[in-house]
């Protein structure tokens, strides 16, 4: 891997951005403006969003100008940016995104994927990707990675897992994995890569969490480096992008380039924000010039915190060797505190309202941290001045720790397609033990559904769920919030 990718001859025009430049240029420009947003670049707008979002970014929410290109058929600098988007990330080819990787993920699935077609997807997939089942008619084959007991946490899939369900399924037309997972975890990607592709079958990668990766050797291998076909990103989740701003990355001949072009806009707005894209332009330059120094200025920060961290009674703090041979992004920092006699929604609560320190994640057992290129090492010291406060607090009572279901894998009866559009009723919570749903049911964060329409009902899974709010979390995707009823697919 090398190790500073703006020292390479291919990406000596890094430096550029075509797409930022001319949106500046367009922004500048005095025009009598007759084309929509109805602000009319700012000059409409209410007082209070210039106050919010400033009149240079009001002047430049601009439409699709023939200067700016247009996203569905790129001859010009969108294309010019997602050249070199591509060349950065090791890419044949990159697709902006708008509708964060929600949009790219349903699109990548909708390019490989007919109505009946099975997808070997890992039970731990964002609901993204079971949205893109419902749209796109496939049948789910569910991959449940394996769970460490001892730190409740989901460890990567390896190859050996991947075989054995190709071996029950010979079906099974595309897999799907997420790596790395929210909590940085990541699976063995080129091993299974090089499997299915042993096969003829793709590899499509939810790499939401780990566009990063390429930019420094201390970092786990990105999935494009390990051979996946198709990666979805959320730049904007670690990089400099604006929220919602994402890419999508493809090489090979697996991917059947126009169809994804057609899913794609399907899935995309046919009015893109034209600072999201921009945002994607200037967060690529920033990290094909700076990238490498960037992430060992991180990579330095989340090691302070860990080993700081690491010394404080009550806490343990996840690393590498914990869930080895798994590898694991050093810049994920996730921080068990259970031994403190607290839950994760407890203590997120009070760092987000005393202390102003906020999680990104909080769950019964744990916290988790993203410590990215936007941190500063004053960031690191208030986390660790605050588990430092919390720590003097424990309480002799440890928190009963409520563990993930490890082995919930049930056979789906409907398809997500089927479940989706069947008629369906409300019933009791006791009630809808045994019968199909027809809903999606997930603790969110991080949006990881644990019954999908299709599935019949668990009473294992309701009570889980049920405990997850009597803690404190939230249940999202049904109806009925409190889980006192439930909607199921009629007999």
């Amino acid at each position: 891997m090398t190790t500073d990718r703006s020292l390479s001859p291919a990406t000596a025009s890094q430096a550029q951005t075509p797409l930022v430049s001319i949106l500046k240029q367009c922004a500048q420009r005095s025009q009598a403006a007759f084309y929509t947003p109805g602000h009319k670049r700012g000059q409409g707008a209410s007082e209070l969003l210039r106050q919010l979002v400033g009149a240079q970014a009001l002047r430049a929410d601009l439409p699709e100008l023939p200067e700016l290109d247009n996203l569905f058929a790129p001859a010009g600098p969108i294309r010019a940016a997602q050249t070199l988007a591509a060349i950065a990330f090791g890419a044949e080819e990159t697709y902006f995104l708008a509708n964060g990787s929600t949009c790219g993920l349903q699109a990548a699935i909708l390019s490989v994927c007919s109505p009946g077609d099975k997808v070997l997807v890992p039970r731990q997939a964002h609901r993204a990707v079971f949205s893109a089942l419902v749209l796109a008619g496939a049948m789910p084959v569910w991959l449940q990675p394996d769970y460490d007991l001892g730190w409740g946490v989901v460890r990567g899939v390896n190859l050996s897992q991947v075989e054995q369900a190709l071996t029950q399924h010979p079906d099974i037309k595309v897999a799907v994995l997420v790596s790395p997972t929210y909590l940085g975890v990541c699976s063995d990607v080129a091993a299974i890569a090089q499997y299915l592709h042993q096969r003829g079958l793709p590899l499509l990668v939810d790499e939401a969490h780990g566009p990063h990766f390429c930019f420094h050797p201390d970092l786990p291998t990105s999935a494009l480096a390990a051979g996946a076909d198709l990666v979805v990103q959320s730049t904007h989740k670690v990089l400099g992008a604006l929220t919602q701003a994402a890419m999508l990355h493809v090489q090979g001949t697996l991917i059947e380039r126009d169809r994804l072009g057609q899913a794609l806009q399907m899935t995309q707005s046919s009015s893109p924000n034209y600072l999201l894209l921009a945002s994607l332009d200037a967060a690529r330059q920033q990290m094909a010039t700076q990238g490498y120094q960037l992430m060992a200025q991180t990579l330095k920060l989340a090691e302070k915190a860990r080993s700081q961290l690491s010394t404080l009674a009550g806490l343990r703090v996840l690393s590498p060797e914990n869930l080895a041979p798994s590898p694991l992004d050093l810049t994920r920092l996730t921080i068990e505190v259970a031994g403190l006699g607290r839950t994760g929604f407890e203590v997120d609560e009070w760092l987000h309202n005393q202390l102003s320190v906020t999680a990104e994640l909080p769950t019964l057992s744990h916290l988790t941290f993203i410590i990215s290129l936007g941190n500063s090492a004053a960031d690191i010291a208030q986390l660790v001045a605050a588990f430092r406060q919390l720590t003097a607090q424990t309480r002799s009572q440890p928190v009963v720790s409520i563990r993930p279901l490890p082995a919930y894998t049930p056979t789906p009866l409907l398809s997500p397609r089927q479940a989706f559009f069947a008629p369906a009723q409300t019933v009791s919570a006791a009630a809808a033990i045994g019968q199909i749903s027809a809903e999606l049911i997930c603790p969110y964060p991080p949006g990881i559904p644990l019954v999908f329409p299709g599935e019949v009902i668990e009473p294992a899974a309701i009570a889980y769920l049920q405990a997850i709010l009597k803690e404190g979390g939230v249940v999202t995707g049904c109806a009925d919030l409190s889980l006192q009823t439930l909607k199921v697919v009629k007999a």
